[in-house]
């Protein structure tokens, strides 16, 4: 499975429909951020830290139309990135969180 974090006013876009072209930042970048779990956290603590009432949005990739690539980011780590729209179908699980609770999340605790 692969995540991305969403803010609370692009999860109420996304969520009403039927596919997610990006965050401002996606859309500037050509694609969709998306994070491994392991990723996950540190791209929180990143990007949203103190920020409260972030959607983690847990994504099976089986269910993805568009292409998926892995590209090397952070620390020369490879992102999963989405070159296309997210389909809703795709969201397998949601959880709303502030920043510093990601990890418990894709940790399983």
């Amino acid at each position: 499975m692969i995540y991305k974090l969403f803010r609370a006013e692009e999860w109420a876009a996304a969520s009403s429909a039927p596919s997610f072209a990006g965050s401002a930042l996606d859309l500037r970048d050509g694609f969709i951020h998306l994070s491994t779990g392991a990723q996950a956290a540190e791209t929180a603590a990143r990007h949203f830290a103190g920020e409260k009432g972030l959607v983690l949005a847990r994504i099976d990739p089986e269910k993805l139309e568009a292409e998926l690539k892995w590209e090397p980011s952070r620390g020369g780590a490879l992102f999963p990135h989405l070159y296309g729209p997210l389909p809703m179908s795709a969201v397998a699980r949601t959880w709303v969180l502030a920043a510093d609770e990601v990890s418990a999340v894709v940790d399983g605790r």
